[in-house]
């Protein structure tokens, strides 16, 4: 690790452990958008209806002020993450424990928990890891744990490409496939659901110029809700739990195609994604409890 890095350690370690509270009603319009974004039939969902496992993950966004915005979109550093001195971050792993559902028209909350900040440095350079951990409540009980990583990185030089990636072929063996066009349309639909103002998912002149990325990529989240959208399709029981990685990045205008194994007896599931080229680009093992 960089001395540097030690230091800026002494700045960010006191954030380990910090809450942030966020409230969400689950107001009806808001479930009736997330529905219709992924082209689930809105008229029927009635107040307190439960909703499908994974769409905790689409509410809850922060509500930070305009002025609050740093250059890249995201919120100016320290003001809901942790001031990490390195200007690029990306969505990378996910472990997600499923104790219920939501419930639609119903209020909710939101604690996110900053669990770890690790400086790491390997073959592409120094690099920050930085742990967040969401517990979701409604009505006094705990639906979800959502532990996800995000990898803060350095500038691109100007004119570069970045080099964070190493394109792998995706597996051909699957048992079944999705494929889902990465649409401007689908891309906008979610960035507006989930108020994601991070100029890499819409800003074509941005990326390129300044993340070193050849095209506009498709939001992580968007991937990952993809590939449960597709799992819970193939399988069988209630989905209580994921773990996630995401490899190498989707470009909107392309395709992601999910592929997976058959269910296992014990109600798990393996599935991964591949792009257009046939390269990986994310991983997920499913439990689901029969």
């Amino acid at each position: 690790m960089s001395g540097w890095m030690d230091k800026a350690m002494d700045e960010l370690r006191p954030w380990i452990g910090r809450v942030r509270t966020v409230e969400d009603d689950i107001g009806m319009m808001a479930v009736r958008r997330v529905a219709a974004t992924f082209d689930v039939d809105p008229d029927p969902i009635r107040r307190g209806d439960e909703l499908p496992p994974h769409w905790f993950t689409v509410f809850f966004a922060e509500t930070i002020r305009q002025g609050e915005l740093g250059p890249d979109g995201h919120p100016n550093k320290g003001i809901v993450l942790p001031p990490i001195p390195m200007p690029r971050r990306m969505g990378a792993g996910r472990r997600v424990k499923i104790m219920g559902r939501l419930r639609a028209g119903e209020p909710a909350t939101k604690k996110a928990e900053v669990a770890d900040i690790v400086p790491k440095s390997g073959r592409s350079g120094d690099i920050f890891v930085l742990t967040m951990r969401h517990t979701i409540e409604q009505a006094g009980k705990t639906i979800a744990v959502d532990t996800f990583d995000a990898i803060y990185r350095p500038a691109v030089p100007p004119g570069q490409k970045t080099t964070a990636t190493v394109a792998t072929p995706a597996r051909t063996d699957q048992a079944w496939s999705t494929t889902t066009s990465l649409t401007n349309t689908l891309n906008f639909r979610y960035g507006g659901i989930t108020w994601n103002a991070h100029r890499i998912h819409y800003d074509g002149d941005y990326t390129r110029s300044e993340e070193g990325y050849p095209a506009i990529v498709s939001n992580g989240g968007l991937s990952m809700h993809l590939m449960i959208d597709a799992a819970l399709k193939h399988a069988g029981g209630t989905l209580a739990g994921l773990t996630a990685r995401l490899v190498h990045p989707l470009w909107v205008g392309e395709r992601i195609e999910v592929r997976g194994e058959a269910q296992q007896p014990d109600g798990r599931l393996k599935i991964w994604a591949a792009d257009k080229n046939g390269t990986l680009c994310g991983e997920m093992d499913l439990e689901f409890a029969r």
